[in-house]
């Protein structure tokens, strides 16, 4: 890991966190050209902390809405409190659930392994990026045959609908490429949730749910540093908190403009983008990547 590949790992993470096309694939497809191993305790270090920097981009620009909507008054910020909390809930237990599976099914023969190992493995991120591209091209063109339901005088954010985009996001956590803010959303919408409500929601579902992430990997690379299975720790928490800072600067940059974009009716055109690069990344894989 060098500094350069940081940076440009980083700007990578930056431009691709607002839309919904899953960033995390998208920096772990440029660490596999770049001849990195996603899968490593570093690199999947710096990808959380790199997500890390965008979240605090993403709060920055989103902090008006947030105040607007959810800091107006003690019972608002209560009620948005209640519907986080249900939704992050259902992504813990769901999330975790998934990886216990996998990691007691599909690395039962593999003592030390875990979910982590998939994030090098192309082959699974291809079709969790099809899954994306799918549900966002469902969603995209449901909005626009019915944009009373979908666009227009939306349905209320509640407990339930809450709980089904965070059961939503947990079925994301395990797997590179099933974008969590393109899934979401989409989910919201088919819910009846207006888009710009979903994208807020979606957006501070992510803020909360990033702190635990970081701690996990802080963990795993101590881990992989205390058997010798690591680099030094120093070195690349600091290379990491500077990949984070930029990729905070490229997020800010993005947002001036990616989300204005978001809100033209073209919903579904990331859906075929992810179908798309879900295409591209099996190329990749039988390429030998």
């Amino acid at each position: 890991m060098t500094l350069l590949k940081v940076i440009v790992l980083a700007i990578v993470q930056g431009l691709a966190e607002l839309l919904p096309v899953s960033s995390s694939a998208h920096v772990v497809v440029a660490e596999k050209l770049m001849g990195l191993d996603p899968s490593s305790p570093p690199m999947t270090l710096l990808l959380v902390m790199l997500h890390t920097g965008t979240m605090f981009a993403v709060i920055l620009y989103f902090w008006r809405e947030w105040r607007a909507l959810y800091f107006q008054s003690a019972a608002a910020f209560r009620s948005i409190l209640w519907l986080i909390v249900v939704a992050t809930f259902l992504t813990g237990v769901i999330g975790e659930g998934i990886v216990k599976v996998i990691e007691r099914t599909v690395f039962r023969d593999l003592p030390h392994a875990q979910i982590e190992d998939l994030f090098s493995h192309l082959e699974f991120m291809s079709p969790a990026l099809a899954a994306a591209g799918v549900l966002i091209v469902i969603a995209g063109v449901l909005e626009k045959r019915r944009p009373a339901a979908l666009g227009g005088a939306s349905r209320d954010l509640d407990s339930r609908r809450a709980a089904v985009i965070g059961a939503v996001q947990g079925l994301c956590l395990p797997f590179r490429g099933f974008s969590r803010s393109g899934a979401t959303i989409s989910t919201g919408m088919l819910l009846g949730i207006a888009k710009p409500r979903a994208e807020v929601f979606s957006f501070a579902l992510a803020v909360v749910l990033t702190p635990p992430v970081v701690a996990r990997e802080v963990m795993r690379l101590r881990d992989a540093a205390t058997t010798g299975g690591g680099a030094g720790l120093g070195s690349v928490a600091l290379l990491t908190i500077l990949g984070a800072a930029v990729a905070l600067l490229a997020g800010l940059l993005a947002l001036k403009w990616l989300s204005r974009w978001l809100e033209t009716g073209r919903w579904y055109w990331f859906g075929i983008y992810c179908l798309a690069a879900a295409a591209a990344v099996a190329l990749l894989h039988r390429a030998g990547y």
